[in-house]
């Protein structure tokens, strides 16, 4: 009896080790950091009924599926892909060599040029933005393009479906994108209606599940709007009462989002399509003419980010703001757990004589994240870095400073997530009276926070330092 009980036991746990070797086969090829490969190798030999499901789950840097799709593509989207990204950039700045080719790398990373002629609208927390998504959307006339990380049925989600349904009986057609994960408490009753009322509507997950197979740990992080594809908006605001201080906590979330007119709206209407034909694998007719009358003066590039590309284009983005600051570098971001690369970036501009400063919040969503950005702060001060902490509700915008030479108003946060498995979006402008508006904006802010030393974490008890670096640890998955 006991011979055939372990006999039957064999069997499943030679499966299990062989889906372990697999795992680690898959590892061995794909891995990007020594440390993290390591982890999963140790995990998957020493306890693999725990690692293999997580593996699965967790475990992969790449998006295949989407890689897949973007392949196999309408030969007509890969032909508007390749259009613009050859268009011929509009930054020139003679005399400015160095200047010109960061911002050259920008374009080839996201396979996107600068465009110029546009007007960029700084748009600060919720009630401005709001405000100014619901006008834009009133007045489309030709179709609507929504994208967002988090949708809510609540009330500034049922005043979205109002005006979508409202637009939709006057004959504006509505594409409506979000993310399953992010949005996973979104009532079905609200997709239902708005749905029966003439919407597309798709998640980023379940229109493609096949090809997703266990990759839930990639999501779609972007906000973003296009009207006619005239007008669009990207920022980090999603569509939720927190941005107005009524829901639970009644304490509105501090955030950033911009306005975009001109050329550079292709470059969003580009994004949302790539997302739009994986999630459904179909291509809406667009509107693609270029813009008569430019409405504005303002040289943009739209900057897609995910793990669909080739490089660790997020990772790079960020490395490129601060190994090419001269004066200053400010980030805003309310998860602060980076990795080494982009925290030696940080550590070796500071040491340079370059005005580092982060601005993270003090009250959080996530306690664990928060707890993790306390073990940075030694590293921080002894290189001369700045951190602060913003003391009046949760801040939850992501926004770049370099120099006075651009601003980046985006997705992306400063962690593992977006730098690796998150499709992300950002918009950076070199537009000085843009710069100068996020310069006065990041001031304000950093004026209503905190600022952190080493004292913060050195004075506190061992058990609370010991807990920090534990969680530190957990930083990828973070």
């Amino acid at each position: 009896m006991i011979t055939e009980n372990l006999s039957l036991l064999a069997i499943p746990l030679a499966a299990l080790y062989l889906a372990a070797l697999a795992c680690i086969y898959r590892i061995l090829l794909t891995y990007r950091t020594a440390q993290g490969a390591i982890a999963w190798i140790l995990a998957l030999v020493g306890l693999p009924y725990i690692a293999v499901p997580m593996f699965l789950l967790f475990g992969r840097y790449r998006f295949g599926g989407y890689v897949k799709a973007r392949r196999m593509g309408n030969k007509s989207l890969t032909s508007l892909l390749d259009n613009f990204e050859n268009q011929t950039t509009s930054i020139t700045n003679p005399g400015q060599e160095h200047f010109s080719d960061e911002l050259q790398v920008l374009c080839k990373l996201g396979r996107q040029p600068f465009t110029a002629g546009n007007h960029c609208t700084l748009l600060r927390d919720g009630e401005a933005t709001f405000e100014a998504l619901f006008d834009a959307m009133e007045d489309a006339s030709h179709y609507l393009l929504l994208e967002f990380y988090i949708v809510r049925s609540d009330r500034v989600g049922q005043r979205i479906k109002a005006i979508l349904e409202r637009k939709l009986a006057q004959g504006v057609e509505v594409w409506f994108l979000y993310d399953d994960i992010g949005s996973a408490f979104l009532s079905r009753k609200w997709l239902n209606e708005l749905s029966a009322a003439g919407a597309r509507i798709a998640s980023f997950g379940d229109g493609n599940i096949r090809r997703r197979r266990f990759q839930i740990n990639f999501r779609n992080h972007r906000k973003l709007l296009v009207c006619d594809g005239k007008v669009g908006f990207v920022g980090g605001i999603n569509l939720g009462d927190e941005y107005l201080g009524t829901a639970m906590d009644q304490e509105p979330w501090r955030d950033t989002h911009c306005r975009i007119e001109g050329p550079a709206v292709t470059g969003l209407q580009l994004a949302w399509l790539e997302d739009w034909n994986w999630a459904s694998n179909t291509r809406p007719e667009l509107n693609w003419a270029s813009v008569s009358q430019p409405p504005g003066d303002q040289e943009v590039l739209v900057l897609p980010t995910g793990p669909a590309d080739t490089w660790e284009t997020c990772t790079l983005f960020f490395l490129n703001c601060i190994n090419n600051a001269r004066t200053r570098i400010w980030i805003a971001s309310p998860y602060f757990v980076p990795d080494f690369q982009i925290m030696n970036a940080l550590q070796l501009a500071a040491l340079r004589g370059v005005d580092v400063r982060i601005l993270i919040p003090e009250k959080t969503d996530s306690p664990l994240v928060r707890l993790a950005a306390y073990s940075y702060l030694v590293q921080a001060s002894q290189a001369g870095i700045g951190i602060y902490r913003y003391q009046p509700g949760f801040m939850h915008q992501k926004v770049v400073l370099v120099d006075s030479r651009y601003a980046a108003i985006g997705t992306a946060n400063l962690d593992n997530r977006s730098m690796r498995l998150n499709f992300e979006i950002t918009a950076v402008n070199t537009s000085p009276a843009f710069i100068q508006q996020v310069e006065t904006m990041l001031e304000e802010d950093l004026g209503a926070s905190r600022p952190m030393t080493e004292k913060d974490y050195r004075q506190r008890s061992i058990l609370f330092r010991l807990g920090c670096r534990a969680v530190r640890l957990l930083a990828p998955l973070l």
